[in-house]
């Protein structure tokens, strides 16, 4: 797979916690420019990113991020509040509280309440894989398909480790049929993006390949 292909299974991702307006546009910019699955950002960019590329490139936010134990009212008022702002993706961090309590039903059930808030747009559901067994991952990955979330995310990128190939494999072989995967933290050069493609990913949460590829001209 040729690098601009490569870049249009990205989403390209700014959510430091001072990221700024300049900043975000700047991803947008980068975002239009090599036709990149979505950029992903913090809601309260949204808004503003979303008059700015005028439906020609899709806004992705978070929700509960990164920590996932908001309530789910507060996760269902989130997702709303960011759909009402022009967001097209979210991407919500499970309750990683409810998973160590073996909990399922309400992890299930968040997620249900979460994709019913999104209102038809686009669900990825982020379950934090270097904090799960491997039990836990086998149970993440039918609460995920259970609830029918677009995709299962391996990470935030704000804890102990992102993505690895052996969970994206994983995770992949897991999900239900049309629950796709999105590899996430860690992905910093086309040969960790190809991997994990070639693994079964379809997604990938990453900032450096659009640096990469400013750096290398495309």
């Amino acid at each position: 797979m040729d690098h601009k292909e490569i870049l249009r299974h990205v989403d390209h991702t700014i959510l430091t916690t001072t990221a700024t307006w300049e900043q975000v546009k700047t991803l947008c910019d980068e975002g239009l420019r090599y036709q990149t699955a979505s950029v992903c950002i913090p809601a309260s960019h949204v808004k503003r990113a979303a008059d700015y590329v005028d439906g020609k490139l899709k806004i992705c936010t978070v929700i509960g991020f990164p920590n996932g134990y908001s309530t789910t009212a507060v996760k269902v008022f989130e997702t709303e509040d960011a759909v009402r702002n022009g967001a097209d993706e979210i991407d919500m961090v499970i309750n990683l509280g409810w998973v160590k309590q073996g909990d399922w039903d309400a992890v299930t059930g968040e997620i249900k309440a979460v994709k019913a808030s999104c209102k038809g747009h686009v669900l990825k559901v982020i379950v934090e894989t270097c904090q799960l067994t491997q039990e836990e991952k086998l149970r993440a990955c039918q609460a995920v398909s259970e609830a029918g979330a677009a995709f299962i995310k391996t990470s935030t990128g704000f804890s102990t480790a992102g993505a690895t190939p052996v969970d994206v494999a994983l995770l992949y072989a897991n999900v239900s049929p049309g629950v796709q995967v999105k590899a996430a933290g860690g992905i910093r050069t086309w040969e960790d993006a190809q991997a994990y493609l070639d693994l079964g990913a379809e997604r990938l949460g990453t900032s450096a390949l659009v640096r990469l590829a400013l750096e290398e001209g495309l």
